[in-house]
């Protein structure tokens, strides 16, 4: 079963195919996502957050949001903030991976994806420089 199929039951997000023209539009339900897991991430104090528009290059989401935490015990806790608002919303990821280790933290919401840090391993990764054709949109 592939994320797309799973059961509205396990509270993942639906992704609904978007009509053509319409993954420009502003408001699209990954967009809000993406927005308010940025003013999530930034409420915890997070640096350097931002969202990548991945509409135009890939199929298997629709945004990147990055943010980086000073340390593995402030990006655990912004990714935990992220989780537990969401969560209240009745929105849940479909995946976490790196909690333990807390350099790298990946929720997958299927239209939005976070991507929280710590500054070494975004230094390392360097994920925004690999998508640099998408658009990005900064968060202060």
């Amino acid at each position: 079963m592939t994320p797309r199929e799973l059961p509205k039951a396990t509270g993942a997000p639906a992704r609904p195919e978007a009509p053509a023209g319409d993954a420009a539009s502003p408001t699209s339900r990954g967009e809000q996502l993406a927005e308010r897991i940025a003013r999530i991430a930034l409420e915890k104090k997070a640096e350097d957050v931002l969202i990548l528009d991945l509409r135009s290059l890939v199929g298997f989401t629709d945004f990147f949001v990055l943010a980086s935490g000073r340390s593995d015990r402030q990006a655990r806790a912004v990714a935990e903030a992220v989780r537990e608002q969401l969560k209240a919303a009745g929105v849940v990821p479909a995946r976490v991976e790196g909690e333990r280790d807390a350099r790298w933290i990946l929720l997958d919401y299927l239209d939005c994806v976070v991507h929280v840090f710590t500054p070494e391993a975004r230094e390392y990764y360097r994920l925004e420089h690999l998508w640099a054709e998408a658009p990005v949109r900064r968060f202060d």
